[in-house]
């Protein structure tokens, strides 16, 4: 008997190579995702302005990024609620602890958030046109909003979502949201504010992200460069000690072997 349920991810018409370059921008969930590729040698930047939790955001970060794009980029979306400086009338991505009243908070509608995240990818073709975009919600709970608030946030991004992904063969969806609710579903796999994932889920999302779009190259080269990895994190009692400096020569070697076979690799 199988008790669980198994989210179904079609698969998508691309792979990704080892050490590719590699965008996230989004939520705090991308922060996690993008951290693992950074520690599997993938040429990932992360957030570069800040993490970013709505579609407004996410489209200023690639503004500001154009025209360094890569060809993969992943965005996450976390809430459509967005906060306006009533001096400016402009959308902020980020209120730095100024005082509430100078903001007013207002909701996206899914037609709103379609069209923010449309723009975000005609200005990445723009400047990348083979580029290819991974849509993903963020599984991240925002209590401040009350649970039920939450959840019409989350539909909203969905249903923005998918109307992006049926408009345009560049952008494909990735149900991280989905396999937490539906996998994961039971609070061992939260962290103890019971609303971020664990670091077990986080594991559990990127072994799906990787099984739905790394190629059989980088599949390899991933179980190639695990033992390295976790060599060279390895913590010595004595690193001083001749024994060490042995074994992490020879781990050093077996980088720099690794590094001739896979253009971009870097220690």
């Amino acid at each position: 008997m199988e008790f669980r349920t198994i989210v179904d991810i079609p698969k998508p018409p691309f792979t990704i190579e080892p050490c590719q370059r590699m965008l996230f921008v989004g939520s705090c969930f991308a922060d996690s995702i993008g951290r693992r590729a950074q520690q599997e040698k993938f040429r990932a930047v992360v957030n570069p302005y800040g993490v970013m939790y709505n579609p407004v955001s996410i489209l200023h970060t690639l503004q500001r990024l154009s025209p360094d794009v890569p060809p993969l980029v992943v965005l996450t979306l976390g809430t459509n609620h967005v906060y306006r400086e009533k001096a400016t009338g402009e959308i902020v991505d980020n209120c730095q602890k100024r005082p509430q009243n100078l903001f007013t908070e207002e909701i996206l509608s899914a037609d709103e958030c379609a069209d923010y995240l449309n723009h975000t990818v005609d200005l990445l073709q723009q400047h990348c046109p083979d580029v290819k975009v991974i849509l993903t919600v963020s599984p991240i709970r925002y209590r401040k909003y009350g649970y039920h608030e939450s959840q019409l946030s989350k539909a909203t991004l969905l249903l923005a979502a998918d109307r992006l992904v049926s408009s345009n063969a560049a952008v494909c969806y990735f149900p991280a949201y989905e396999i937490v609710l539906d996998e994961l579903r039971d609070y061992r796999f939260y962290q103890p504010d019971m609303l971020h994932p664990s670091e077990q889920a986080v594991e559990y999302i990127w072994q799906r992200f990787g099984e739905t779009f790394f190629s059989e190259r980088t599949q390899a080269f991933l179980k190639e460069w695990k033992p390295i990895r976790e060599a060279l994190s390895h913590r010595p009692f004595n690193p001083d000690s001749d024994d060490y400096k042995t074994f992490l020569a020879a781990t050093q070697e077996k980088a720099r072997l690794l590094a001739q076979r896979y253009e971009g690799f870097e220690l």
